[in-house]
């Protein structure tokens, strides 16, 4: 009698064979019609971005962009990177995710206004265990809205899907940028003197900084949930925390136009006490006065909530002030009155002193 099992290993090692030789991409998990399809339904989003200076569009190798140097004597380009942060987390949570990219925009071009730089373009980073083209349809909807904000072109980016590398339904961002400013017209913090006021223009919300700790006061400690309303909140707890982050470009350009701002500071992680003393000169320092503005009552819940201490508050979060300018003491009426006119709410918050000291009272 013959027996079969020879045969048997051959069909199945046949069989195999096969199986391997007729592997996709899709089957590893990365679905590039999935890529296609998003690229295809982003480009005329991402059109509405450009200007004349633009060269290529979406597709290509690379991004070109051709800037007008005629109204500058010495450009000079500032650029500047950033990320979300665990923010995202709350996107997955709502299922959400039309204002993350502009918090992932608004990170980047309010990095480099600090300088006095107008942003130029953009280029954003998304990476996914699994590409969904409708949610990154709204991710770069939100960044294409931040860029007409932000008057800045969305040049270029990249999409990764990476599978088994993300949790299903999660992702990550990051986010890059250029600008230019006139070497003449840097802000510096070099000018900054004792007696200079401190100006604050109010934040959207926590913008996009201490979410970490947000979350843990509120989903861990407290079990709540995004839907969760509490009663100093207007909105559920979920969309409080997603408010996007201000683009402050427009309206500051205007005042850096107007007026000598001799420093500026965009209020991110650290909070005050870790981005204020950045841009003034190491042997003055600040004292910022915490009644001159209104206190939102996310700060208030999350503080009694959390047991936080307020220095600790004041490290982590913009407490409601997103970036900060200092001027002359005789100027800081007209300033204040010119960004409540732009569409800012502005406050008198603090001044320098001539100690090196970080005082908030």
């Amino acid at each position: 009698m013959v027996s079969v099992l020879p045969v048997l290993v051959v069909i199945i090692l046949l069989k195999e064979r096969v199986f391997k030789m007729g592997l996709t991409y899709r089957d590893a998990g990365v679905d590039i019609q999935a890529g296609e399809e998003a690229v295809s339904r982003i480009k005329n989003i991402v059109k509405t971005t450009f200007n004349q200076e633009v060269m290529s569009g979406l597709g290509g190798f690379a991004g070109l962009f051709a800037p007008d140097f005629s109204k500058y004597k010495e450009p000079v380009l500032v650029s500047g990177t950033d990320g979300v942060g665990t923010k995202l987390k709350l996107a997955f949570m709502s299922d959400k995710h039309d204002t993350v990219g502009i918090d992932l925009v608004a990170m980047s071009v309010n990095d480099i206004l600090v300088q006095g730089a107008r942003p130029l373009f953009f280029l954003d980073y998304l990476a996914t265990g699994k590409l969904m083209p409708a949610k990154a349809d709204e991710i770069v909807n939100g960044i294409a809205e931040a860029c007409r904000q932000a008057g800045a072109a969305l040049i270029g980016g990249e999409t990764a899907e990476m599978p088994d590398f993300y949790e299903e339904g999660e992702y990550d961002l990051a986010g890059f940028t250029v600008g230019i400013v006139d070497k003449s017209k840097l802000i510096t913090g070099e000018n900054i003197n004792p007696g200079d006021r401190i100006i604050g223009l109010k934040a959207n919300g926590l913008h996009s900084n201490g979410f970490s700790l947000a979350r843990k006061v509120f989903f861990e400690l407290n079990n709540y949930n995004i839907d969760t309303r509490l009663d100093s909140l207007e909105l559920t707890l979920g969309e409080e925390l997603l408010k996007p982050t201000r683009i402050y470009v427009k309206p500051v350009l205007r005042l850096i136009e107007e007026f000598e701002i001799n420093g500026l500071a965009h209020i991110t992680g650290g909070g005050f006490p870790g981005n204020i003393p950045r841009i003034i000169p190491k042997d003055l320092g600040v004292i910022i006065e915490k009644n001159k503005w209104p206190l939102p009552s996310i700060y208030k819940e999350m503080q009694s909530l959390g047991g936080i201490d307020e220095k600790e508050m004041y490290r982590t979060f913009n407490m409601g002030i997103g970036m900060v300018l200092i001027v002359k003491n005789d100027i800081v009426d007209d300033v204040i009155n010119m960004a409540n006119k732009l569409g800012e709410k502005a406050y008198l918050i603090g001044r320098i002193i001539d100690k090196n000291n970080f005082i908030i009272e």
